[in-house]
């Protein structure tokens, strides 16, 4: 999947106004003492799904990219998500006015008015999640698992500074990457989970009580 790339986006998430044009799905407090993207819960967890939330890129992406970002656990439990291709289930733009609206509640962005990848990662949420740690591809509409490989991610208390995330989409080929160390690759058929995606948005989605913070948002475009 070696590709020459060319950077079509950097956003360093170090201050407010790194995401003055970001959109929030849900209620969370976002923050940057340590010049970096802080994101935490707002609503109680025990108020489930409702509790969770999603921040967008405004920006419409090509097809074929590679996404890069710098991660830190901060507290768990909880669970990261990175969506990409994301539009609407026609192809209209993801914020299109006629399309339902979204509250970070998860079955809105799987079987709601939205296509989309994600690759979830440190998945601490439940306690399979806690017990043996996996990043999971999922394809939507619908929720499909498409993949799984071993989260090389340690828990908060043994985690040390960030984690080099990087995540590729070329053609029907995907991977993802911690520290340059490969957890997984899939090839989208077309067919068994719908049709090839292309282009979209990029979004990072938390469920509660986790804590990340983000840093160094770079996506490359790919020949």
């Amino acid at each position: 999947m070696d590709s020459e790339k060319q950077m079509i986006y950097f956003n360093p998430l170090a201050s407010e106004k790194d995401v003055s044009g970001f959109r929030l799905e849900g209620e969370a407090s976002v923050s940057f003492p340590n010049g970096a993207m802080r994101m935490e819960n707002k609503l109680d967890p025990a108020e489930g799904q409702a509790s969770n939330f999603v921040f967008w890129c405004p920006l419409h992406f090509p097809s074929d990219i590679r996404v890069t970002w710098d991660f830190r656990p901060v507290r768990e439990p909880g669970l990261c998500m990175l969506f990409f291709a994301a539009t609407g289930r026609q192809g209209e733009d993801l914020f299109a006015p006629h399309l339902a609206s979204r509250t970070g509640q998860y079955e809105h962005y799987h079987s709601g008015d939205i296509n989309a990848l994600h690759v979830s990662y440190f998945r601490r949420r439940y306690p399979e999640e806690r017990a043996f740690h996996t990043c999971n591809l999922r394809k939507s509409y619908g929720a499909h698992l498409v993949c799984q490989g071993a989260d090389p991610i340690p828990d908060v208390e043994d985690a040390q500074g960030t984690y080099h995330m990087e995540l590729t989409k070329h053609g029907a080929q995907i991977s993802f990457a911690v520290n340059d160390l490969t957890v997984f690759r899939w090839t989208d058929d077309g067919k068994t989970y719908g049709p090839l995606l292309g282009g979209g948005k990029i979004g990072f989605r938390q469920m509660a009580p986790l804590i990340g913070e983000y840093a160094n948002l770079s996506v490359y475009t790919l020949e």
